[in-house]
């Protein structure tokens, strides 16, 4: 790559593609686990080079349990991105957050069940924090970005992350509200968490699309009504991250590019040498 990537972009459902670049690229990348949901997309944006994956997939064919997540983090690690913002749908979980609102998140509950959830294992021990899983330097940045858009904007609250592919019942969604969770989506998880072990910055711009299935006066959640509102929302997405390519500039408020720093708890003199191998990318820096 020619250019160093300022940021990558995963779009989620509504969102295949990232228009206004210039001079696109495609990138069709192999990882150690595998390949990523699509070739990534690099373009030149206000005079910066941002990369582009569909998350499910060119057609949306992946389902969110069938999603490569470790494909798609290390693929982008591959191309040097340092920043991911990504784009997901989500339920809201209280009346304050409207079907057409956009949530920056700042806090995740991963209830997902049987993903791979790390890079690390194989004779390779690592034990990453998120206490606060979400990059706030990068945020903030976001925030401000997608405010001089026409979106009402709402800054924090807890992501719930299921399994899906299906909708939740009624007694779950009214759970997961006396939880005090504010929104749910399907593929946060383990997205947000295998950033933070390849050390980049991550953050959330979610399109709040209905208001699941615990609101008595709206209809329950539907692929329908879903896909409505992500049409009405994807020019302000797609403004939000020209305004923020145009205004990004290094964080000072977060660690995320130190993660593993003391993460790393197994005597290198035992990690087996493929496991090296495979994880270079990663943790190349540590392992001298």
């Amino acid at each position: 790559m020619d250019q160093k990537p300022v940021m990558a972009v995963i779009g989620g459902s509504g969102l295949y593609q990232m228009t206004g670049l210039e001079n696109p690229r495609e990138y069709d990348l192999d990882t150690p686990f595998g390949k990523p949901s699509a070739p990534v997309m690099a373009g030149e944006l206000a005079g910066q080079t941002v990369l582009f994956l569909a998350r499910h997939g060119i057609g949306h064919h992946i389902s969110p349990s069938e999603i490569n997540y470790r494909a798609n983090i290390y693929a982008l690690k591959l191309l040097g991105v340092e920043r991911i913002v990504s784009i997901s749908a989500c339920g809201s979980l209280r009346e304050d957050y409207a079907p057409g609102d956009i949530v920056i998140p700042d806090q995740l509950f991963d209830f997902t069940r049987g993903r791979e959830r790390s890079f690390f294992g194989n004779g390779l021990v690592v034990h990453v924090g998120v206490a606060d899983p979400y990059c706030p330097g990068l945020s903030k940045q976001l925030f401000q970005a997608v405010q001089p858009t026409s979106a009402r904007l709402h800054q924090g609250g807890a992501f719930i992350v299921i399994e899906g592919p299906r909708f939740s019942t009624k007694a779950e969604s009214n759970t997961y509200r006396t939880w005090g969770m504010s929104i749910i989506g399907m593929t946060a998880c383990p997205e947000a968490f295998l950033a933070r072990e390849a050390e980049m910055c991550y953050a959330t711009m979610a399109h709040v699309t209905d208001y699941d299935v615990w609101h008595l006066s709206e209809e329950p959640v539907s692929v329908e009504a879903v896909i409505a509102v992500l049409n009405r929302n994807t020019q302000v997405a797609q403004q939000a991250i020209a305004n923020l390519v145009k205004s990004l500039k290094p964080s000072s408020s977060c660690d995320c590019s130190k993660a593993l720093a003391s993460a790393l708890i197994t005597n290198p003199a035992v990690i087996p040498a493929e496991t090296r191998q495979r994880l270079d990318v990663l943790v190349r820096k540590y392992l001298k």
